[in-house]
């Protein structure tokens, strides 16, 4: 297929100081959980996405001395050359299919406390450092600014050296030293460095000279910058200061790199921002200055990123998320394969793993942070080893996924689904409140299956044990899913609740399949993700008044890792949920429930019609015990293997069920690995004597 002509725009060249891109796509910096933890996953990742025909590939911020120490959250670093290597064979992966290779120094200031070195942190003032430890941050003398400076340009020699192309002066999402002395909240110097905007601006300004004289001879500069901080006139704001600045700085740059902050504004789920989110607050940037704009947006259609380049909004499309979700999203489109992009669904599991000190993981792409440990490639599979035919029972996104991954290998598959429609959870989650986006999951992989011609698809097809023998087929795969526990049991209950015969008791399952309780509910959420806040969301939708209660501190406690904890609670409050948290539900009675503190016990009853229990699941295993029951029926069959995958085995998240089926579909007949499943990046110890 060859390029659709509307895109042509996409693919132009644009200069970059003394650099060229080959193309408007730019993978703008972004965490990945494996940064110094993991330099040889976190190289072929980037490269990947370079020959995926990302024009541009970034780093994550990457440390520049030991003051702005991030540990335990693993990023890049480069305090020393010794760290050089790293970063070399990066740039060298990225070089090999013909990208530019940008770094992103950067010194956090007030962000970190600097857990692994114990060196006291630095700011503009004395002031605590954000996390909630009790640690605070030194005054910086002059001194201190001048050795900051020096930091910063070793960091951007040490990058040169790499054989890097780009080189960042970082001022955005409130984790930058520019950052901090940029913003009033922080900045309360009485200096040259505090007080007017100009001297606010001073080191921002300073620092990108500096970095300009030591590397402007062969790299670019760019900056990032955060043109609003979504809090009026207590931050910076794209009509006011921030344009002031970039007013100031415009074309010193060689690009700028534009945004919103802090990082839970710039890297928004699709439950609370659409695509292009960010548009009206950057789209005046391109005015001010004659160098190139890139921004960001979760951009996954092309003609969205055409448009915005014709329109003189932008110069590159800016991407983190959707390079995640598809690193080939630039290739497909060149190759006029536009219908093949996995489009990112927005859910920021990615950005979990960097809360969790872990390599990213991707609800769409299987293959993100396993691209070296375990040589995938998110576009390339190895052929069948044999002629088996593989049954796939259910297609929820482990079975789909299975299906779609051992049909591009070649082998013959058939997948049976219970339901009159493809997708299992994902097609009814999706229904609720914010999570439309969440069904590209399915439809990724239904229009692949739909391309293959071995895999035969058969909806209404409940199996029984009989009929799965029957089938002959060499494999079979069980991705039957789960279903939520109506009983109460889960993390903070070990045993049923009592008195679940004293009022109607719904899960998740039944409010999916339309089945609402009537009046007032109790929403008790031990599972801490997003079911129990949208299910309240749902429920007040309906027109029923809900109380949420969990033993956590605030509502779905785990997207604090996915950076919408505070904006779902928020929603939850304006919508009129009364929320009781650190509380756990000891018992239903006629007409309402008792709820118990967790720390003191003491109890206290709420009114309420009907309980909705959001705690725990379990695997559909039926048809997988009925079928292993008789070892001889399978032998005799010639069933060499019965397999469960996704929820089926283990109720985990989408990611997970995906991820679990695309592992099944890698390795059905290849020899097994001897030890670990995947490679170990291990530390070097040093000589002996040194």
């Amino acid at each position: 297929m060859s390029r659709d002509a509307r895109y042509d725009i996409l693919f132009e060249p644009v200069r970059i100081g003394p650099v060229t891109a080959k193309n408007r796509f730019y993978q703008t910096p972004h965490c990945n959980g494996m940064g110094r933890g993991f330099p040889a996953g976190m190289a072929e990742m980037r490269g990947i996405k370079a020959e995926g025909g990302w024009a541009v590939v970034c780093t994550e911020e990457v440390e520049v001395h030991e003051t702005s120490d991030h540990s335990p959250v693993v990023e890049g670093r480069l305090w020393d050359d010794g760290d050089i290597p790293v970063f070399a064979r990066m740039a060298e992966k990225i070089h090999a299919h013909g990208g530019l290779a940008g770094l992103q120094p950067n010194h956090s200031g007030y962000t970190v406390a600097n857990h692994s070195t114990r060196e006291i942190p630095i700011g503009p003032g004395d002031m605590p450092v954000e996390p909630y430890v009790p640690v605070q941050a030194r005054a910086m003398d002059k001194a201190d600014i001048k050795a900051l400076r020096r930091w910063y340009v070793d960091a951007a020699k040490r990058a040169k050296a790499a054989d890097f192309d780009i080189v960042y002066d970082y001022c955005a999402h409130n984790m930058s030293m520019q950052m901090h002395f940029l913003s009033r909240r922080f900045n309360r110097r009485i200096d040259e460095y505090g007080g007017s905007l100009e001297n606010r601006v001073r080191l921002f300004r300073e620092v990108l000279e500096d970095t300009k004289e030591a590397v402007g001879d062969r790299c670019a500069v760019a900056v990032r910058f955060a043109v609003d901080e979504l809090m009026g006139p207590d931050g910076l704001t794209c009509d006011g200061e921030a344009r002031d600045v970039i007013e100031m700085l415009a074309d010193l740059p060689d690009l700028w790199d534009v945004n919103i902050s802090e990082w839970s504004n710039d890297s928004q789920t699709s439950r609370f921002a659409d695509q292009d989110f960010q548009g009206d607050y950057t789209a005046f940037v391109k005015q001010m200055t004659s160098k190139p704009v890139v921004g960001v947006g979760r951009f996954t259609s092309p003609d969205m990123m055409a448009g915005l380049i014709r329109k003189g909004r932008l110069d590159l499309i800016g991407a983190a998320r959707p390079s995640i979700a598809d690193p080939f999203l630039p290739k497909k489109i060149e190759d006029g394969r536009i219908e093949d992009i996995r489009e990112c669904i927005g859910c920021n599991i990615c950005v979990s793993g960097d809360f969790t000190s872990t390599p990213i993981r991707c609800t769409q792409n299987p293959t993100m942070g396993e691209e070296w440990r375990k040589g995938w490639h998110p576009e390339v599979i190895p052929a069948k080893k044999t002629d088996s035919h593989v049954l796939v029972v259910g297609a929820g996104p482990a079975g789909l996924e299975a299906a779609r991954a051992l049909g591009q290998r070649g082998y013959a598959v058939t997948l049976a689904e219970a339901g009159d429609a493809l997708g299992g959870r994902v097609a009814a989650e999706s229904a609720l409140p914010g999570l439309s986006e969440w069904i590209r999951v399915r439809d990724h992989r239904q229009w692949r299956i739909e391309q293959t011609a071995d895999v035969s698809v058969y909806l209404r097809s409940r199996l029984t044990a009989e009929q799965v023998l029957e089938l002959e087929a060499d494999h079979v795969v069980l991705a039957t899913g789960a279903r939520w526990r109506a009983d109460g049991v889960g993390r903070a209950l070990t045993d049923p609740v009592p008195g679940l015969d004293a009022l109607p008791v719904h899960t998740p399952d039944d409010l999916m399949a339309g089945r609402l309780p009537d009046g007032p509910v109790l929403l008790f959420d031990d599972d801490h993700y997003y079911m129990g806040g949208v299910l309240a969301e749902l429920l007040r939708d309906a027109g029923r008044d809900a109380i949420l209660a969990t033993p956590a501190a605030d509502v779905s406690h785990f997207t604090h890792f996915t950076l919408e904890q505070e904006r779902i609670q928020r929603t939850l409050l304006e919508r009129g949920v009364e929320i009781r948290a650190q509380r756990t539900l000891a018992r239903l009675e006629a007409g309402g429930a008792v709820l118990a503190c967790r720390f003191t016990g003491r109890e206290e009853r709420v009114a309420c019609a009907a309980a909705v229990l959001v705690t725990a699941r379990l695997p559909e295993r039926a048809l997988y015990d009925a079928l292993t029951a008789e070892p001889e029926a399978l032998e005799a069959a010639g069933v060499k293997s019965v397999t469960r995958i996704g929820d089926c085995l283990a109720p985990g998240t989408i990611a997970a069920a995906v991820y679990s089926g695309h592992r099944y579909a890698r390795e059905l007949d290849e020899p097994p690995k001897d030890g670990l499943p995947f490679r170990r990046e291990r530390v070097a110890l040093p000589v002996a004597g040194r």
